[in-house]
């Protein structure tokens, strides 16, 4: 059983969730771009990395991390 003061959170948060989905294409796509010789298509992907971090940094700074106003955690 897990104490919920000491509970990390896991980062079930809906900034989290974008951020690693934005992530999670960007490698996937550079991977099969990689695959086929298109480096433009990349480097294209590849910046999405970054960019996901961004975004993620963004919507935890609007109140969408674990600890803002605007998420709720839902009971399981």
């Amino acid at each position: 059983m897990t104490n919920s003061i000491a509970d990390p959170g896991h980062g079930h948060s809906p900034a989290a969730w974008t951020a690693v989905v934005i992530m999670l294409v960007g490698f996937a796509a550079g991977t099969v771009f990689y695959c086929f010789e298109m480096p433009v298509l990349v480097a294209i992907s590849a910046v999405l990395i970054p960019i996901g971090a961004l975004v993620g940094w963004a919507m935890s700074k609007a109140g969408y991390g674990v600890k803002g106003p605007k998420y709720s955690p839902k009971a399981h």
